[in-house]
């Protein structure tokens, strides 16, 4: 078997048998899932390359059975994997235990800062690449970089996607979005920036340190405070809005 599925066998492994899926919403823009006290998100993908959504329904099948799926190349189903991934290592229990968060109590409300306002010290004059758009990121790095965008979709000076065979081995930094967990691209491209600083991005990250053993440097991420807030924000079809239901937070090793 591929050694690709080393890192998503390592997440779905970490997770116990107990928890049960309580409660699952496929969104427009963000999938959300709920197993008692834990909850998670990750991004919606529209497209299927399988026969739909075969694996459903979700509701009272384990956590870990359900996290299983995102290994499938149905793209929703997928989807509801990576939240279910997200639910377990994503709640505030676990940023108390890595020392991120004292308690829910004192997450809440709690947006945090962008990730390209955090570094922007050690990025001055380096060559960055940034895998996925997000909202200002030319803004607050053009100019003070030597930037690359990489888009599936390019819009004005984005890289198409495939350019980054060629550029990231050359890179200093290089963030990348959570949603290449989803899509199966992640583990290739930890392989193309082992020479640079990873940092992944997103709320469809896992924050954990099992991605440390797998090239990434750094995860920037979100988990949810308010499970109810974040349950209307999806099935509300919210986009930045979802971060009104959580906290984002910056973990390195």
């Amino acid at each position: 078997m591929s050694k690709a599925w080393d890192l998503y066998d390592a997440l779905i492994e970490s997770i116990p048998a107990e928890p049960v899926v309580e409660d699952c919403i496929i969104g427009l823009n963000w999938t959300y899932v709920r197993a008692g006290e834990y909850a998670g998100i990750a991004v919606t993908f529209q497209g299927s390359s399988a026969s739909g959504l075969t694996d459903g329904p979700y509701i009272g099948r384990s956590l870990r059975d359900v996290a299983a799926g995102v290994r499938s190349w149905d793209m929703l189903r997928a989807s509801v994997g990576m939240a279910a991934v997200n639910a377990w290592f994503n709640s505030p229990d676990k940023m108390a235990g890595l020392g991120l968060a004292q308690t829910a109590e004192d997450a809440k409300g709690g947006a945090g800062e962008s990730i390209f306002d955090e570094p922007l010290e050690s990025l001055l004059g380096k060559k960055v690449a940034v895998i996925g758009h997000f909202p200002y990121v030319e803004k607050q790095l053009s100019g003070k970089c030597e930037l690359s965008i990489l888009e599936r979709e390019p819009e004005g000076d984005d890289y198409l996607d495939s350019a980054c065979e060629y550029l990231l081995p050359e890179q200093d930094f290089v963030f990348i979005t959570g949603m290449t967990l989803t899509n199966k691209t992640l583990p290739r491209l930890l392989t193309l920036t082992e020479n640079a600083k990873s940092i992944l991005v997103g709320p469809s990250s896992p924050i954990t340190p099992l991605l440390f053993r797998y090239g990434v440097d750094s995860i920037a991420g979100f988990y949810v405070t308010d499970r109810n807030l974040t349950r209307a924000l999806v099935a509300q079809a919210a986009h930045r809005e979802i971060f009104r239901g959580g906290r984002r937070i910056v973990y390195s090793k």
